[in-house]
């Protein structure tokens, strides 16, 4: 029987947390929620043996998210 690697496991465990989190309807846990995907596939870059693009799109993706989730903090 064959396993899946870290690597794969992490790959397919972004993949769903950044899918699920556009079925969130309230916009601060969509931001939350695609935060931990996005680091998710930030790690997976790095098993890849440091895929830059993959690292740079989701650590900015981060970032925005971080901002937005400020500005709505701030609107509170």
């Amino acid at each position: 029987m064959e396993y899946f690697s870290l690597t794969e496991v992490t790959g397919y465990a972004a993949s769903l947390v950044v899918l699920l989190s556009f079925l969130m309807k309230d916009v601060k846990r969509l931001r939350m929620v695609n935060i931990i995907g996005c680091l998710l596939f930030t790690m997976y870059g790095v098993f890849l043996d440091y895929s830059i693009p993959l690292i740079t799109t989701n650590l900015a993706i981060v970032l925005i998210n971080v901002v937005y989730l400020i500005k709505l903090r701030k609107r509170a």
